[in-house]
This record gives C-alpha cells, structure tokens and sequence, in this order.
C-alpha cells in the first residue's frame, strides 16, 4: 500500500481515485463496511482505493486539551487498512490553517485538485469544512459541479455482550469502543472491533520485579494518548512488530498487568505482560498487546505471598482462555 503525509506528497501518476475520508480511529466494523464499500466501487471502476486520514485528532487542534483515546495508532492502522484491500492512504496534517477551510475549499482542493476524486465514499453522519458546515448532502451538490460522484453509507450496529442489565444493538463508533476500553469491558470492545483491542508501544527496562518473583513481565511504552483498559489483569497476547513497516508477526500468549503495582506502592501505570513459555530478550522491541479479556481488578495484597498465589491464579486462568497448555 502506498503511503505518505501532505497533498503535495501525492505520487504524480496515481490518477482518478476513489476516496475514503475520516479519521478511522479502531478501523473497527463499521469501518470495515465503509472501506469495504469504497474498495468494491474502486474495483469495479478500475482505480485505486484512497483512504484519507487526519493527524493530529481535528478535536485536538479545534478543541484543545480535548484529545480523544486513541485506539490505534498510525503503524497499524496503516496495516488493518491495507488488509481490508485500500491502496493508498494520505495523512493530512490537521492544522489551525486547514481547520479554516469551508466545504467548498476543502472540496476543491483537497479531493479534485490533489487527490484526483473520481468518487467519495463517507459514512452517512460525514461532516467536513470550517465548524462541520459541510454534510453528504452539501458534499453531493459539490460532487456535480465537479463531476465527483458521492455515497454516504449506513453505519453499522453490533449487539452488545450480555451483561446483568441486559443487551441491546449499538450504533458502532470509536466513542463507543473507547468507553469499553476505559471500563476494561473487552468482550464489546473485541465486538465492535471485530478483533481483540491492541496497545502498541515498545518495551523499555521497568523495575524488574516481575522477575525477581518469577513472572518475568514486558514493560511496554506506549504514545500519549493510547487507550489503555481499565486497571487489572487480563489475557491476551503479546504480538511482535517489525521496526521498519510496523508489520505484526508473531503472536505469544501472556497475562498482561495494567496499573501502578499497588502492593509496591506504585505511583507510576504501566502496561507489562508475562509472556507465557518464553525465554528472551525484548528490550527495544517494537510490540502490540492484545487485550482478550479482564481477569480481576488491580489489587493491594497483604504480602509478597498472597501475591503469588493471585499470579499464579492469572496465568492459569490465561492458559485457559487462549488455548494453550504448560
């Protein structure tokens, strides 16, 4: 998939396109309808699926201190996009400057004169231009004065998972999936993502007392503003990435602590994963932690023993939950 940062980095033979536009934070379900969509007319028209993308989040910069969680950073949002077939993506940098555009500007300049619009596939809530003013509609009207043809697309609902207050169909959406996340809810979060929800960041040296316990545990940094579960202690994996493209490559099974070590009183969160039936060197790895599902909350034990036992408790359970046996 091609790729690059500023209109005037558009490659000079890539010629009409059918573009995508958002901020596809989670490339979750509906995401994947809507690209999907936008691939199945550039097929059929013999063009390249565009997909159009901001950095940083517009509410940043519109709106400042309000930066929204994000749930995936740009590496791998990059590799989910180009799996779903998009053979191009454009970063745009979102400046005060660019905020000021109207719809028509941004029309113009931006989809006909540097992208080569043949045709536009948003979702049915799209807005754009200076304060939102443009909608699908005014999109439309501008689409015939320059020969760009426009389809707004339904946005998806998944049924949440059971809970004790019962369940209901939800209008899938970032906001949604973030809040789950926030609540260390990461059954819906994997629903409406149609995958597990994935933490990427490298592993940096952190105290070391996972491994004078005996649960040997990676310490991974991640970028401001990444959305973290809820404090506790989860199953999942840990995927290692490629330090060049971002590429994940292989997946190990791993309890993973989020949380600031309370019995240590902790003052600092971090994310650290024991991975199970391994014996290496990560320092410096590029990695992705994946959350499958919440084991209990973070707790204070008595002691370095009642500890234990709840470690051990966790990589069991874990065991049990991915599929994998001492």
């Amino acid at each position: 998939m091609l790729r690059w940062r500023g209109l005037n980095a558009t490659p000079a033979d890539l010629g009409r396109t059918v573009v995508t536009i958002g901020m596809y934070d989670g490339v979750h379900r509906g995401h994947q309808e809507l690209i999907g969509t936008a691939v199945a007319r550039a097929r059929a028209a013999g063009r390249p699926a565009l997909l159009l993308t901001f950095d940083p989040h517009p509410s940043e910069v519109v709106r400042p201190g309000s930066h929204p969680a994000i749930l995936t950073a740009a590496d791998r949002k990059a590799e989910l996009v180009a799996a779903l077939g998009v053979d191009a993506m454009c970063v745009l940098p979102f400046t005060q400057e660019f905020s000021r555009l109207g719809p028509g500007e941004f029309t113009h300049t931006v989809l006909v004169e540097h992208l080569h619009a043949a045709r536009v596939v948003v979702g049915r809530n799209f807005t754009y231009g200076h304060k939102a003013a443009g909608t699908v509609e005014t999109l439309t009207a501008e689409g015939r004065r320059f020969g760009l043809g426009v389809e707004g697309v339904d946005l998806a609902s998944v049924a949440q998972a059971p809970d004790p207050a019962g369940g209901g169909d939800v209008t899938i959406s970032s906001t949604y999936i973030r809040a789950c996340v926030a609540a260390g809810d990461m059954t819906s979060a994997a629903l409406a993502l149609g995958r597990p929800h994935r933490v990427d960041g490298i592993v940096v040296r952190g105290d070391r007392r996972g491994r004078e316990l005996g649960y040997p545990t990676a310490n991974v940094e991640s970028p401001a503003h990444t959305a973290v579960p809820a404090d506790g202690v989860y199953a999942g994996h840990l995927v290692l990435r490629d330090h060049q493209t971002g590429a994940s490559g292989a997946r190990h099974p791993a309890a993973i602590s989020v949380g600031s070590n309370p019995t240590f009183s902790g003052a600092r969160r971090t994310v650290e994963a024991h991975l199970l039936d391994f014996d290496g060197d990560l320092y410096g790895e590029h990695v992705g932690v994946e959350f499958a599902e919440r084991l209990r909350p973070m707790t204070a034990f008595t002691g370095v023993p009642d500890l234990l036992l709840a470690m051990a408790d966790d990589v069991a359970r874990t065991r049990d939950i991915v599929g994998v046996r001492p």
